[in-house]
């Protein structure tokens, strides 16, 4: 998997996260995800359709949403130099539109929104790598 897939991956589990720290995910949360990714998450020639993988895995592994939370920040440090300012505006721009799937967004997304917020916007990425 290349740095920028590990980026697009790790926000996918920090949209499971976010969509499961206030409980269960509901099929209509679900839906709305799904049709997010594809609309979002698309990078150039690849469409990187990886929330139903994110799914069914972190479904499977029956994964909190703080164990999935703290993976991804993991993977989005790990690779913080393909971090551009665009970069990290589409996925706070994602995980808004993720937590708000399921109105309302309830206090436990907010936070966890407010967190992914503040250390997103504290990575510096290398502007080598930007597109």
């Amino acid at each position: 998997m290349t740095s920028i897939e590990s980026l697009y991956y790790a926000i996918g589990e920090m949209a499971y996260a976010i969509a499961k720290v206030d409980g269960p995910v509901q099929r209509e949360e679900r839906e709305r995800f799904h049709k997010l990714v594809s609309e979002e998450l698309q990078h150039g020639e690849y469409l990187f359709d990886i929330s139903d993988i994110i799914f069914q895995i972190l479904d499977k592994e029956k994964a909190s949403a703080q164990m999935a939370y703290e993976f991804a920040m993991k993977q989005i440090r790990l690779n913080s130099h393909y971090v551009s300012p665009e970069i990290k505006d589409k996925f706070i721009r994602v995980m808004k539109k993720v937590a708000e799937a399921y109105a309302p967004i309830s206090a436990e997304e907010q936070k966890m929104m407010d967190r992914f917020n503040a250390e997103i916007k504290s990575i510096k990425g290398d502007p080598v790598f930007f597109d």
